[in-house]
């Protein structure tokens, strides 16, 4: 049986890539700084939903399309929130519910980068797990790149979290120090759906163990045959 292939995103072929990470099927990119342009414009042709034009047709029916929509002013307030906090990539989660009613599951994946004085990886990945508040469950975490921890927290979702507004939020974060020892790798996942907790747990796990520091497409050579 062969595996689903997986799509390369430009910006993993960018000059100043400098961490890349797979996503397993079901999330959809939410490009943070274009909904903040469209919603700042003031242009009437420029509006939001075109801007999530791709993500709303790639969606299963049209209930599920007008529950994001109704959701759309809080993304817009969220996404200006995440760049401000240095997050550059988010990611819409949408999976079914296999073990329940089959319904829609929602998680949001949002990939920030934190910068720290130097330290030796393992200890800024123990020292970011143990300044958790609230965490209900701790992982140490041995990647491929490296030493990591993943924490698993409850909190009550702010209003700027549409959908999760004043609900339960289960929040995984995996903690991923860079090599120079001076940034880490804030990989979260956070989604309603707290009874998943530990699919969600193991979902993040695996996304945190494709990150890597190393370009992993530079053995894939892109050089054009030369013609006679």
């Amino acid at each position: 049986m062969s595996s689903a292939p997986y799509v390369i995103d430009e910006s993993a072929r960018s000059q100043d890539a400098d961490i890349w990470f797979a996503l397993p099927p079901g999330f959809l990119p939410l490009p943070l700084r274009e909904l903040i342009e469209a919603g700042n414009s003031q242009a009437e042709a420029a509006h939001p939903g075109d801007t999530l034009r791709p993500l709303l047709e790639a969606l299963p029916d049209v209930e599920t399309r007008q529950r994001l929509l109704a959701d759309l002013g809080p993304v817009l307030r969220t996404a200006q929130l995440l760049v401000e906090v240095g997050t550059i990539h988010c990611s819409l989660g949408l999976h079914t519910d296999d073990e329940g009613d089959r319904g829609l599951l929602l998680s949001m994946f949002t990939l920030t980068w934190r910068a720290t004085g130097w330290a030796p990886r393992g200890i800024l990945a123990a020292r970011a797990a143990a300044n958790a508040e609230g965490a209900e469950h701790i992982e140490v975490l041995d990647l491929a790149c490296g030493p990591a921890s993943l924490v698993q927290t409850r909190l009550t979702g702010p209003p700027e979290a549409g959908f999760a507004a004043q609900r339960q939020l289960l929040q995984v974060t995996a903690y991923v120090p860079c090599p120079d020892g001076q940034r880490v790798a804030i990989l979260t996942l956070a989604t309603t759906a707290v009874e998943h907790a530990g699919h969600y747990r193991a979902l993040l796990g695996d996304i945190a163990g494709s990150v890597s520091f190393d370009n992993p497409l530079s053995a894939v050579s892109s050089d054009v045959p030369d013609e006679d």
